[in-house]
């Protein structure tokens, strides 16, 4: 049967892992009625929420054994894998399936997410590679396969996480200037109250932040920062190495990607269309760009146009000119120039290196 996980909002003063416990039991007792079997569920006291996962026929049936049995339906229902689930959520504790951490606490299900950009664009310093695997082993990360070369981490402790961003940090730094990286450290939780992916919202901050950050930048964003703070696992951690996010920048990230994502492929889209989408003024929206990536608005567009075109090129599947065209460049002549002075490489030489490695 397929694999469902939920998530519960309790708008309630008298929250308790105790209501929890007793709500799953109900689930228990009537779950056979509607096929479905409850696995595993984790509670977060402080944010009033909990996940439960479970195998059943469909999402409506197992959003049933939760109406009819106490009442409680979820906020929303995702279908996940079993591999994605293990990989992001690990095999853990748990004790009458709720879950706990290896220390015996409350698995809240809220994860740390690191995302790392890493581009080497001379070939030869792949095993930096074998390097930052071990440092996610040390800091007992655990690897998420991408479609694309960057690396996904997630961490059950926002500690380990931080740690294991500066440790990779410090290692990027010491290499040459052809190496590039940009680096997101995100927390969230694992469904969303809208959306269909696993930890959806995390990853797509995660991507915004490296996507939109200047070279060898590392980006932190305050929950996590919130999160460290509260394990207290070690003696507090110094964050200067992180450029920090508040929860209010993400607001204007989303609708920043919102109109890049659409517009970007034009040619005529330039910084003023970019503030007139963003109803902003010119200096407002400078500063906002600005205080954000560290670059300014037309900076910024053909920085992304110039990134995106990284990913496309070491897939090979379109011509230079179509890709050039496709992002939004004038002529391919064009784009090639401007790659050549922002990478120090030609767009066919980068092919030929990301072929080979």
């Amino acid at each position: 049967m397929p694999l469902y996980m939920d998530i519960h909002v309790v708008d309630s003063d008298d929250f308790t892992v105790e209501d929890v416990v007793k709500a799953h039991m109900q689930d228990l007792a009537i779950q056979e009625k509607f096929g479905v079997v409850q696995i595993k569920y984790w509670v977060n006291e402080e944010a009033k929420t909990l996940f439960c996962l479970m195998e059943g026929p469909d999402k409506t049936a197992c959003n049933e054994v939760h109406k009819q049995s106490h009442g409680n339906t979820a906020c929303n229902i995702i279908e996940v894998s079993d591999d994605e689930y293990h990989l992001f959520l690990g095999e853990g504790k748990s004790v009458n399936d709720l879950a706990l951490t290896a220390s015996g606490e409350l698995d809240t299900g809220y994860r740390t997410i690191l995302l790392l950009n890493f581009t080497d664009f001379s070939g030869k310093y792949t095993h930096y590679l074998n390097e930052i695997n071990r440092l996610i082993k040390k800091h007992s990360g655990t690897t998420i396969i991408q479609p694309d070369d960057n690396i996904m981490v997630s961490f059950i402790f926002a500690t380990n996480a931080i740690l294991c961003a500066i440790a990779i940090g410090r290692l990027l730094k010491t290499t040459p200037d052809n190496i590039e990286f940009t680096l997101s450290l995100v927390s969230g939780k694992p469904v969303d109250e809208e959306g269909t992916d696993f930890f959806e919202e995390t990853k797509k901050k995660a991507h915004y932040l490296c996507l939109m950050g200047f070279k060898r930048t590392m980006y932190i964003d305050v929950e996590t920062k919130l999160l460290s703070d509260k394990e207290r696992i070690v003696t507090k951690i110094k964050l200067n190495d992180f450029k920090i996010i508040q929860n209010e920048d993400y607001i204007f990230l989303f609708q920043l990607f919102d109109i890049l994502n659409k517009k970007l492929h034009l040619s005529g889209f330039t910084a003023n269309s970019l503030n007139e989408q963003l109803h902003l003024s010119k200096s407002q929206a400078y500063r906002k760009i600005k205080s954000l990536t560290g670059m300014a608005p037309n900076q910024l567009i053909q920085e992304i146009r110039l990134r995106k075109s990284l990913k496309n090129l070491k897939r090979n599947t379109q011509t230079i000119a179509e890709l050039a065209y496709i992002l939004g460049f004038n002529t391919p002549t064009y784009f090639t120039r401007v790659f050549r002075k922002r990478f120090n490489i030609t767009p066919t030489d980068f092919i030929k290196i990301a072929s080979n490695n």
